[in-house]
């Protein structure tokens, strides 16, 4: 596996593009953003937020308009706005610094595991009623019309879509669509199910199961 590394930190890439190439990956350390977005993403980024040059958040957004890479963000940036704007940019995953060689290790780990799961279903279209999902084009189709969510928002739609008519809780839709470590607030879940009932225009698509969590109906009318 190709990780595509960015840090402007020498003692801290150093020390990283060694204990990853020990473990057998292939590693390209770039140290701007720039640098980072011109480069092919490989199979996993690896991206530190405070480059010299361009705003963490930026380079996430411009990898993720061309690449579905996993990315995992790192930022000494402790609060959870950051972390879940990140998360809603298309981050995968997150490190706050400081943090130990073998949780990063951990979490690329967890992570390639969860990008191949999702692999096996690529090629799958989810049909719910009026909702059709495709997984290969990450299109969401709502009576016919394509409805433009952020890659957080389809995330969830689709996880929900996956199990139609189950009960998720909230709890299990925060591992699965935002991050299996996921500590901070259970809010950034509402505002989400509540954007997705204004895109597509049926407040009674997903239900809220009070002090459970949501489910998708089967047969939305």
């Amino acid at each position: 596996m190709h990780i595509l590394l960015v840090e402007d930190d020498v003692g801290i890439a150093e020390p990283l593009v060694e204990g990853l190439q020990r473990q057998g990956y292939d590693v390209t350390w770039v140290r701007t953003g720039r640098e980072a977005i011109a480069e092919d993403p490989r199979d996993l980024v690896l991206l530190d937020l405070g480059l010299p040059d361009l705003d963490g958040e930026m380079v996430a957004s411009r990898i993720r308009e061309h690449s579905q890479v996993p990315i995992i963000v790192v930022t000494a940036r402790s609060d959870e706005i950051d972390r879940v704007t990140l998360l809603d940019l298309g981050a995968d995953d997150y490190l706050v610094k400081p943090f130990g060689f073998r949780e990063l290790s951990a979490r690329i780990r967890a992570l390639m595991r969860r990008v191949s799961d999702r692999s096996t279903v690529a090629d799958q279209e989810i049909e719910v009623g009026r909702l059709v999902i495709s997984h290969r084009t990450r299109t969401v189709f709502f009576d016919g019309e394509e409805v433009s969510l952020t890659p957080k928002e389809y995330d969830l739609l689709a996880f929900l879509a996956g199990d139609p008519g189950a009960v998720l809780s909230r709890d299990e839709i925060l591992r699965s669509v935002w991050d299996e470590h996921w500590w901070g607030s259970t809010k950034t879940l509402d505002v989400h199910i509540a954007s997705l009932r204004r895109k597509l225009g049926d407040p009674d698509l997903i239900v809220t199961v009070r002090g459970v969590g949501y489910r998708l109906t089967e047969s939305p009318e």
